[in-house]
């Protein structure tokens, strides 16, 4: 997310700039004549995370850049480094040609039937999704995960507005993942959100005898140059749709969709009713 970036338990792949990264580490390490115990113990982290971060298996954590940088004396470059490195760990692998795309979206298209969209979590419901799904991730996977899905939500404040229309299933709030506080946040937040100009929210109500998303969750996207995309997705899998065709029927399910749920008004009402406001 749902283009949940993997939501549901994806484990994010090494990419260039992941590799970039480890080399820049590695060549400072080497010039400060450390090896990866000795600069392990002085960052505070262990061994086995500066051999994986190294060998671009492993997004850098903020504050291993910021200890490395001033123990390797590097003048910057691992902050500047860093910042090219961000964007893509913490994405599962099938998500991440569709993330690419979302930042030069002009439109973006959400239906949810499984969990709240990634661009609309909060920290907590995004680390109790986190820890839901098996297999355990480690702590560090944990942090990974949270804080680039936290860091996709510039996307609904970006300088160069997207239109967002989100379609969410009520019976998602119902559930209460992650327990009564962490929903009670949610629903504030989803709240806070809805009021963006540039944000459409709606609930599919828990009784609707006529639906369209039977097949499930789905997304689409407007290109600058205002050509549709598709994206659907399952478990350990997703699939861009670019064909006219495939993209059409999403287009026209999403069209009914949009009826078929609460309009945003009666979404924001229910939302506080929700919230046990009267």
């Amino acid at each position: 997310m749902t283009g949940n970036e993997g939501a549901l338990g994806g484990e994010p792949e090494g990419t260039d700039s992941l590799r970039a990264f480890g080399a820049v580490l590695k060549a400072f390490r080497k010039r400060a004549q450390l090896t990866q115990d000795e600069l392990a113990a002085r960052v505070r982290y262990s061994v086995q995370t500066i051999a994986s971060v190294e060998q671009g298996r492993r997004l850098p954590p903020a504050d291993l850049v910021e200890r490395a940088e001033e123990v390797l004396d590097a003048f910057g470059a691992l902050r500047a480094a860093a910042r090219h490195a961000v964007r893509r760990p913490g994405i599962a692998s099938w998500f991440r040609e569709w993330a690419k795309l979302e930042e030069e979206a002009v439109s973006l298209c959400t239906y949810e039937c499984r969990v709240i969209p990634g661009l609309l979590q909060t920290e907590a419901y995004a680390r109790a999704v986190t820890l839901n799904v098996p297999p355990p991730p480690s702590a560090e996977e944990v942090r990974e995960r949270v804080t680039t899905r936290l860091e996709r939500q510039q996307l609904l404040r970006r300088e160069r507005p997207v239109a967002f229309s989100f379609i969410i299933e009520q019976a998602l709030l119902e559930r209460r993942t992650g327990g009564v506080e962490v929903t009670r946040e949610l629903i504030g937040h989803l709240l806070e959100v809805a009021e963006l100009w540039n944000v459409e929210l709606q609930l599919m109500p828990l009784q609707q005898p006529c639906h369209a998303g039977h097949d499930g969750p789905m997304q689409l996207l407007e290109t600058p140059d205002h050509q549709w995309l598709g994206y659907t997705e399952g478990q350990k899998t997703g699939q861009l749709l670019l064909d006219r065709r495939d993209v059409s029927v999403l287009l026209q399910r999403y069209a009914r969709m949009r009826s078929q749920a609460l309009t945003p008004e009666d979404s924001v009402s229910l939302l506080r009713r929700m919230r046990g406001e009267p």
